[in-house]
């Protein structure tokens, strides 16, 4: 792990948050990040300095947190054992009376500019081809080991905002000549043992509107859990996300590279070809299904605080802007 957590930190904080406004809480917080099932902050004290916070309201019972924090255990144990570069880490649980278990996922803080969707923004293009490079050999080791260690599976989200450049600072203007990552996204721990998966995924549902969460358990769930354990798949949202950064003319040339990866240094995984069609039509429908359900979570967010007088627990993002 190599991390401390201050346990009375984190129980001000909980006890204080504003989940729609945490910079104004009784503990002020900044919002670094936004996911599906959690929220990443940096915490206005002393012992906080230096430190990322993973915020998981989800938890309704303490089965459901105890299976939680094995696969996470042996998810991050498999992740360094194939030879991915982790932050340091530590977590810590709270309860808080008439609400869900909340588990917090501590890292170190990475640098603003090394985190790979700020990172392309600063460097040159070829650098930013040749960071996505560098992101698919990483990727690649998942498979390599899915593909040798029959009966164990792993999956991963493989996007750019996942990743650190080590040693990357925005001055210098280019990357490293040797590009090192760090891989930080490790909240959501796919693991198959022989094809079961041992992540519930009812969690990915925690969070959703109760009106809606029998409709995205038809349609959506079984395709969002097993997008993440297809390469071809991981590949296709991580080029695809480069509409969402703003650059779009980049992409053609992201195609080209992942096809040669592809073709010439992972051969063996037989990965299909990406086709910029596919990647086109795959953002527009991840980007349609993602802007409802962000809408339909406010509604809710409205309905809960304001009709029905209840706390809502999580932190949703604003507008994103997407193109």
């Amino acid at each position: 792990m190599g991390l401390h957590v201050d346990i009375d930190l984190l129980a001000d904080f909980e006890q204080g948050l504003d989940p729609r406004h945490p910079e104004l809480s009784l503990v002020p917080a900044r919002v670094l990040g936004y996911g599906e099932i959690s929220t990443t902050f940096e915490i206005d004290r002393q012992t906080g300095s230096g430190l990322a916070f993973k915020r998981m309201p989800i938890f309704e019972t303490e089965a459901e947190l105890s299976d939680y924090e094995r696969t996470f255990n042996d998810y991050i144990r498999r992740l360094d054992d194939i030879g991915l570069n982790l932050p340091p880490y530590d977590y810590a649980t709270l309860s808080p009376a008439g609400g869900n278990t909340v588990f917090f996922i501590v890292q170190e803080k990475l640098s603003g500019d090394s985190i790979g969707n700020k990172a392309i923004h600063l460097v040159p293009r070829s650098d930013v081809v040749r960071l996505v490079r560098q992101v698919l050999r990483e990727l690649a080791k998942v498979w390599e080991h899915n593909r040798l260690r029959k009966g164990v599976e792993l999956g991963i989200d493989g996007q750019i905002s996942n990743w650190s450049v080590r040693g990357f600072e925005a001055a210098g203007g280019e990357l490293p000549e040797q590009v090192e990552l760090v891989y930080f996204d490790t909240s959501t721990p796919f693991v198959r043992l022989d094809g079961v998966e041992q992540l519930d995924p009812e969690l990915f549902l925690r969070s959703a509107p109760s009106f809606l969460v029998w409709l995205l358990r038809m349609l959506f769930l079984e395709d969002v859990v097993t997008r993440y354990y297809d390469f071809h798949l991981v590949a296709v949202d991580l080029i695809a996300n480069f509409y969402k950064e703003q650059l779009p003319d980049l992409i053609p040339e992201l195609i080209e590279e992942a096809n040669d990866f592809f073709a010439m240094e992972a051969s063996q995984l037989e990965v299909a070809p990406i086709t910029l069609k596919e990647v086109r039509s795959y953002y527009r429908e991840d980007a349609l299904i993602w802007s409802l359900y962000l809408n339909m979570r406010k509604a809710d967010r409205l309905l809960q605080t304001r009709v029905l007088r209840k706390r809502y627990p999580y932190i949703l993002p604003g507008k994103i802007k997407r193109h």
